[in-house]
């Protein structure tokens, strides 16, 4: 057997603490755990019966998190890694990032699909504005790339055509040089390539040749 010889509040987060065991330190845990098990100074435990009994609480706790957050919005590998090791030792987090992925529910191949769709056939985003927000929400850069790749260059010409149109309705009466600048700055904004704003406007106002 072995003795509890301290159980110390952690000073970033006080509903954590840290129990040492034999003068080592042991796990770190929530507190309200404390109470449920009614751990103290002094007392005398079996370690490996408690160690496992805390970290199933504990891998509980972070999947239940996980899936709170999950419930919420779609997450990348590497967001909720970084969410659940605010709270979790890096074991646990592990564990149940492959819970999650084992019931497919992060997948950043997916995730990176439906943002793809979502930017290109809701907001109508340029490719540039599309990684930006792929890379916002966590997904690596091999699968960016892929997903980027799947874009269809006429659809994505179409979009920057209607949001030009759009943009054009409200800037009537305007000197065309004016006009010109703030569709490009526009388009630019929402992600669009130079080579695209340029056939954009050409096809749109017959304006070849604008320095913006």
């Amino acid at each position: 057997m072995s003795t509890i010889t301290k159980i110390e509040v952690q000073k970033r987060k006080k509903d954590r603490v840290n129990i040492y065991v034999d003068d080592e330190f042991f796990i770190a845990i929530y507190a309200e755990l404390v109470y449920t098990h009614s751990l103290k100074k002094g007392l005398s435990i079996d370690k490996e019966h408690l160690k496992s009994l805390l970290h199933d609480e504990m891998y509980m706790k972070a999947k239940n998190k996980a899936l709170s957050i999950l419930s919420k919005s779609d997450q990348s590998e590497k967001k909720i890694r970084e969410k659940l090791l605010n709270d979790f030792d890096e074991n646990i987090v592990e564990e149940v990032v492959e819970f999650l992925k084992s019931y497919k529910l992060i997948n950043d191949n997916l995730l990176a699909e439906k943002i793809v769709h979502d930017n290109m056939n809701l907001s109508r985003f340029g490719k540039n504005k599309i990684k930006q927000n792929l890379y916002n929400k966590g997904i690596e850069s091999s699968e960016i790339q892929n997903a980027i790749s799947q874009i269809d260059p006429d659809e994505e010409y179409n979009n920057a055509k209607y949001l030009a149109s759009k943009r054009l309705k409200r800037l009537k009466g305007e000197d065309k040089n004016k006009i010109n600048q703030k569709i490009y700055q526009h388009l630019a904004y929402k992600g669009f390539s130079y080579d695209i704003i340029k056939r954009v406007l050409r096809d749109l106002l017959n304006f070849d040749e604008f320095d913006c």
